[in-house]
């Protein structure tokens, strides 16, 4: 498969528009083609030693899921880790694909898969995903009626003349008793501008003038953390070795909210894979899960009575990946070899 097929097809698998807004995703380094991709190697953290182990196997594209190259780089040389990377990949003909916060976002992502830590529950998103577009043209909705037929074929002639207008239609109604006539339209932030203005000259039709804010859709199952009900209330205890099994840690930190013990129940969890503190923060629910949050904020939610468990960042996303491989050869249909990197470890350790 080449390159850009590939590419084409983890966009078909995880739209990159469910990307937050600051986020860096998609493919990050190209070889120049044409550029055959024979095995895909996946890891959570693209450190040195990592690529030279997808250097050792043979990778010819790297899926990263936290982007090595995040803030712009002004040179690429050898003097710093991340220029390196870029150096070597390029060296080894291997390309770079970082999907991030696309696989928090999606049904079948990171998120997901950290709430199965937690045993049988059913979950929402915390911050629900939009669509990346609107259901019709146009950012608002303009509606206005008037009983002046004369007046009103020159304004729909005058409507007509304005750049970025969509859906203008006319419909006979009932307004107090009379025969009027209603005027939708819907047109984009500049085009409203020139709707208005024009509106506006007559006083009478623009006070019967109503502006809606057209809104896009929330996609189903889809957005930024996890609040899950548990199916059964279980003890924070219970929670903790489910949690420390699932992840496959020795150790995870935790924090007993106010008024709480390991015995008390656990019946709602906010869940965030990698750092929750602005998922979290805010939220009701008996416990945080995440990798890490600040001091601060780990001190308001015991204050609130809300228990904290922390697994250390990458550890909430790592296992992800052999789900990741597994639903990646289905949808590629085993057309190219995928690996999980042996190498790729949380930074941070008990000692």
């Amino acid at each position: 498969m080449n390159l850009r097929q590939l590419v084409s097809a983890l966009d078909d698998f995880a739209s990159l528009s469910l990307a937050e807004s600051w986020d860096n995703v998609g493919l990050l380094v190209e070889p120049s083609p044409p550029h055959t991709v024979n095995t895909l190697f996946l890891t959570t953290d693209l450190t040195e030693e990592v690529m030279e182990e997808a250097v050792q196997k043979k990778a010819d594209l790297i899926l990263s899921y936290h982007p090595p190259v995040f803030t712009p780089l002004k040179r690429v040389t050898w003097k710093t880790w991340k220029e390196r990377l870029v150096v070597r990949a390029l060296e080894h003909r291997i390309g770079i694909y970082s999907p991030h916060t696309v696989y928090d976002a999606i049904p079948h992502g990171v998120n997901t898969w950290l709430t199965k830590g937690l045993g049988a529950c059913t979950s929402v998103p915390l911050h629900p995903s939009t669509a990346p577009s609107y259901p019709a043209e146009g950012t608002h909705r303009v509606e206005f009626c008037t009983d002046n037929i004369e007046h009103l074929d020159m304004v729909l002639s005058k409507l007509k003349d304005i750049h970025e207008i969509s859906c203008l239609t006319t419909l006979p109604a009932r307004v107090e008793g009379e025969e009027q006539t209603r005027v939708s339209l819907n047109c984009s932030q500049k085009a409203l501008l020139e709707v208005v203005a024009l509106l506006s000259q007559n006083s009478l039709l623009y006070h019967k003038t109503e502006i809606l804010l057209l809104q896009k859709p929330l996609l189903p199952h889809t957005g930024m953390g996890r609040l899950c009900t548990l199916s059964e209330p279980v003890s924070l205890s219970d929670i903790i070795e489910r949690i420390k099994s699932h992840l496959k840690l020795p150790h995870i930190r935790l924090a007993v909210g106010m008024g709480k013990t390991l015995e008390s129940p656990v019946r709602k969890a906010a869940v965030c894979a990698g750092s929750g503190t602005s998922v979290l923060k805010g939220m009701e629910a008996d416990l945080y899960l995440t990798g890490e949050m600040s001091h601060h904020d780990v001190l308001d939610a015991v204050a609130n009575g809300i228990s904290v468990i922390l697994c250390e960042h990458s550890n909430t996303e790592r296992g992800f990946l052999s789900e990741l491989r597994d639903m990646l050869a289905v949808h590629l249909q085993n057309n190219i070899n995928i690996i999980v990197s042996e190498k790729d470890r949380d930074p941070l350790q008990v000692a």
